[in-house]
């Protein structure tokens, strides 16, 4: 795949909820009042906006930590080098938790060994791929999983099943439910966590979350603009507030990928996307 250049950056993004298009319109006047010639294309699903980005349809990405991982190793396979430039400050040292009831007999992890544990989407990297490795790491290698396939092709955003999970899981339908470490408390402050209900057998270890991806094809000069504009964002400022507030952030971050390993793991364990990867790369 060849990717021609543009006079325009034209990112590509997931349309996971109606406030994207307000987002990603408040960005495009931002960028574009800056000196950046900026455009958003949407799509429906992460696999899709992958294989637009592999093509050159889009310049950067906006992708989440699976999709990271398929545009990194789809890359590879086409000589493609992927890079994360920028993510938000709430996208770094994530955990997922493993949740029982309060009055479970499950004290560890490995008391879960043969019990039903009820996870989000299957794509879902917070919810599915990362707690599920993180039991079988722990003991509990032959759990049966009960998927709750709420945003599929989206990879989870960013509820995804997790408040089936957890439902699943106070009706004593299952017997323990993997969540977002954050979700937790917001699940406590909608009433549908009742406090003192549940309790944690299990946190993960530490993992980031969503990264703006672009190839080594991109435009630079575009590419260095965009990452200089995005990180020169502030909450002070009142145009751009409701927006950070919007996409749940308050600081743009330099792009990382050490925090990707415990996806990694999950994926290579699971074979997540390798039907995929064969189809595209």
């Amino acid at each position: 795949m060849t990717t021609k250049k543009r006079p325009d950056f034209v990112l590509g993004a997931v349309a996971y909820d109606a406030k994207v298009v307000t987002i990603w319109d408040g960005f495009l006047a931002y960028f574009n009042e800056r000196g950046l010639p900026f455009d958003y294309v949407l799509y429906s699903n992460y696999e899709r906006q992958v294989e637009a980005h592999l093509r050159g349809d889009v310049d950067v990405a906006w992708n989440s930590p699976l999709a990271w991982i398929e545009a990194l190793r789809a890359g590879k396979k086409l000589g493609k080098r992927a890079r994360a430039i920028a993510m938000r400050d709430t996208d770094q040292d994530l955990t997922s938790l493993v949740l029982v009831k309060a009055d479970s007999k499950a004290k560890t992890a490995e008391d879960l060994r043969g019990k039903r544990v009820a996870v989000g989407a299957g794509d879902s990297p917070q919810a599915t791929l990362i707690p599920l490795a993180a039991l079988a790491e722990a003991g509990a290698q032959d759990v049966e999983v009960v998927r709750h396939d709420v945003l599929v092709g989206k990879h989870g955003d960013h509820i995804g099943g997790e408040r089936d999970a957890v439902r699943a899981l106070l009706a004593g339908s299952v017997d323990a439910a993997c969540i977002l470490d954050a979700n937790q408390l917001g699940f406590t402050k909608d009433g549908t966590l009742p406090s003192g209900a549940t309790r944690v057998v299990l946190t993960t270890s530490r993992y980031d979350h969503c990264n703006f991806t672009v190839f080594d094809d991109a435009d630079e000069k575009h590419v260095a603009l965009f990452t200089e504009l995005l990180l020169g964002m502030t909450y002070s400022d009142p145009k751009v507030r409701p927006l950070l507030d919007m996409e749940g952030l308050k600081a743009w971050r330099p792009g990382r990928t050490e925090g990707y390993a415990p996806l990694e793991r999950a994926v290579d364990k699971f074979k997540t996307i390798d039907t995929w990867l064969e189809r595209v790369a």
